[in-house]
């Protein structure tokens, strides 16, 4: 099968095109599509592919096997008929503006700081970049605002087909070894990179670009940015979440983290003093166990976790059968803390599950999970084990 011709290298803003269908192969995952010339950009170099229809069906994904790029379509088109294809242009330049913006910021942090981008991600929702090496929150913010002093200047963004001897004697950037023709993307002055994946024209067009997360990954720093259009939808969905929370919260904009640290103190206090009373409360209730009693259980609200197993341990040296502790949460249902130093409390632990519905397990000394059940359900299957 001859190559296929990437009408996308052409025109990378060409919206349909017309092809010939080579051959259509169907499979259990749909029927892979070969033509003699496409717009589709494949899933290729850490980027998504492109969307769109051919003669009107959806193209469900598109792959580079050896130079032919193959379309998979949940039906069959016959070789040799004439097809016309329409890719997405919304989700074709929404890629264009981000892998362009990716290329800016690499080759600012490649210049600046000397760190190489070893891994690239470009999906329809996030772009995350891998850099060999640590950067500083200053070093990130210079390389935001230069990028985007690079986007406002509104510099030509320039592709080029070397040749093997050319490339040797120019300094590009490059993940990994290429095979075949080298095709060169420059943003004079600030990157010279290989890349197989259409860009706009110019980086005007790319809008804006904006870091979103940062993280330490394989000693290295791993990022996450977004340029153009999605920049603009993300900054609307934070704007509302803001504007939300100002709402309810009946403040400013400017002492809205003030307020939140206040109420995170304010809460923080609460289950301190809700913790200290559900003590006290267990206490009063451990007060009134007869020390006879074989199978004890204590049910209360809102405990904390590591206040419960306190309890149980307690009571696991003054009675011989179960001994638990069960919170009941805002639902309804319960979480448990059960425990016995004779008896295995896995045996409970199926038992709960298989009458009562209940999620957990643990050791033979101790059990921990959650159920939804009446206070006397438990207490009846408890006390006849």
């Amino acid at each position: 099968m001859e190559s296929t011709i990437k009408l996308y290298d052409r025109d990378p803003y060409g919206v349909e095109f017309e092809a010939t269908v080579l051959q259509c192969q169907k499979t259990e995952a749909g029927c892979r599509l070969i033509l003699d010339q496409t717009l589709f950009f494949p899933e290729e170099g850490g980027q998504s592919p492109d969307q769109g229809t051919i003669d009107g069906v959806e193209v469900l994904d598109v792959q580079l096997e050896d130079d032919v790029i193959v379309h998979l379509l949940p039906e069959e088109l016959p070789a040799g008929k004439k097809v016309k294809g329409k890719i997405d242009w919304q989700h074709r330049f929404s890629n264009m503006q981000q892998h362009t913006g990716e290329h800016i910021f690499s080759g600012i942090v490649h210049s600046r700081f000397g760190l190489d981008n070893v891994g690239f991600h470009l999906s329809d929702s996030i772009v995350t970049m891998d850099y060999n090496g640590v950067l500083t929150e200053e070093q990130i913010r210079q390389t935001e605002w230069e990028a985007n002093q690079v986007i406002a200047r509104n510099l030509p963004v320039e592709v080029t087909y070397p040749t093997r001897e050319e490339a040797q004697n120019m300094d590009f950037r490059s993940k990994k070894e290429i095979r075949g023709q080298i095709r060169i993307v420059t943003v004079p002055g600030v990157d010279v990179c290989a890349c197989c994946a259409p860009h706009v024209r110019r980086t005007g067009e790319i809008g804006m670009l904006k870091v979103m997360h940062v993280q330490n990954y394989k000693g290295g720093v791993r990022l996450s940015i977004l340029c153009g259009f999605r920049a603009l939808e993300a900054f609307r969905k934070k704007d509302r979440t803001v504007s939300d929370m100002m709402h309810v919260l009946s403040s400013g904009e400017d002492t809205l983290t003030e307020y939140i640290r206040r109420l995170q103190d304010q809460v923080k206090q609460l289950k301190e003093q809700l913790s200290a009373a559900g003590r006290r409360l267990l206490e009063q209730k451990k007060e009134q166990i007869p020390a006879e009693q074989r199978h004890v259980l204590l049910f209360e609200n809102g405990l904390e976790e590591p206040l419960m197993r306190e309890t149980v341990n307690e009571l696991t040296k003054l009675h011989s059968g179960f001994s638990g502790v069960l919170s009941m949460q805002e639902d309804g249902s319960y979480r448990f803390v059960i425990g016995s130093p004779e008896l295995d409390c896995r045996k409970l632990a199926e038992l709960l599950r298989k009458e009562l519905g209940a999620r957990g397990g643990g050791s033979p000394q101790m059990i921990q999970g959650s159920l939804q059940a009446s206070e006397e359900d438990i207490e009846k299957l408890v006390s006849g084990f």
